[in-house]
């Protein structure tokens, strides 16, 4: 199937995806800002690529190999040719919605076009494009080329025809899916995360538990093979934050509420592991 990925937004995310598509065999285009921003996607492509080849689990020679089927790009326009874009920009609708205006107009007409989000509804993004029956959801995990999982989100309108495109491609660039059949804010995943983390920092924020003990309870009481506040700090405590957020402005379900607690650590810029403290030191 390998064919034209175009991948909008060079980050973590963005550049994991284009990681595991360009390994896979796919020519990718990796379009962010700046090309300070590709730059940085590029080095950390190979960073990953290099530790892959020294733990002996591709070939050295893949390395260049799959760096050169990565074309960075400041452009936009030069998602024309793509027969699959994923959107991989920051997790708020506006921003969204103004990528997803310019690739309805940029994108050939049988282009999927795909979102990154982890709890903004599809429909949501789809509903300003006018074939919104080609967008669909692909809720990679990170790091991307660690993890197994995509979660493909049908929104309101998502044809059979570009789910099972997308789900081809996700299975053929090594991942395992689960689709969501209704587009409800969160999905599983991050409807299921972001519930037991905020009742997590409750638990720690009222003082009834350390984070350290609360982790170590899930992680033996429950199987989990990492605790909910040492996944925020691995994920992002900005990320959690606007996972909730988002849930919450879209259900008035108070359980996805955040709590002061995270709210004060994001303000105060304690991210996590990005930034060498959240609710651990790093």
């Amino acid at each position: 199937m390998a064919g034209r990925l175009a991948v909008v937004g060079a980050g973590l995310m963005g550049s994991g995806i284009a990681q595991v598509a360009a390994q896979a065999g796919w020519q990718v285009t990796l379009r962010d800002l700046d090309d300070a921003a590709t730059g940085r996607g590029l080095a950390g492509i190979r960073k990953s690529l290099e530790k892959f080849a020294e733990k002996g689990r591709i070939d050295a020679s893949e390395v260049d190999a799959t760096l050169g089927r990565i074309t960075p790009t400041t452009e936009l326009e030069a998602v024309a040719d793509a027969d699959i874009v994923v959107e991989a920009v920051f997790e708020r609708l506006e921003i969204k919605h103004e990528v997803f205006r310019a690739l309805d107009k940029l994108c050939k007409a049988d282009a999927v076009l795909a979102t990154n989000t982890s709890a903004i509804p599809v429909t949501q993004i789809a509903a300003v494009t006018e074939r919104p029956e080609a967008v669909v959801g692909t809720h990679f995990f990170s790091p991307v080329p660690m993890m197994k999982l995509c979660e493909l989100v049908r929104g309101y309108k998502t044809s059979d025809a570009t789910l099972a495109t997308v789900r081809a491609f996700a299975e053929e660039i090594g991942k395992t899916v689960v689709v969501v059949n209704r587009d409800i804010a969160g999905f599983v995943t991050t409807r299921l995360i972001s519930a037991l983390v905020v009742e997590a920092v409750k638990l720690v924020e009222s003082g009834v538990v350390s984070a350290e003990d609360l982790d170590t309870a899930c992680r033996l009481g429950f199987g989990h093979a990492m605790g909910p506040l040492a996944t925020t700090d691995l994920t992002g405590v900005d990320v959690l934050l606007h996972a909730s957020k988002n849930i919450y402005a879209d259900t008035a379900d108070e359980k996805f509420f955040p709590p002061e607690l995270l709210q004060r650590m994001a303000a105060a810029g304690d991210l996590g592991r990005k930034t060498g403290k959240g609710f651990y030191t790093y």
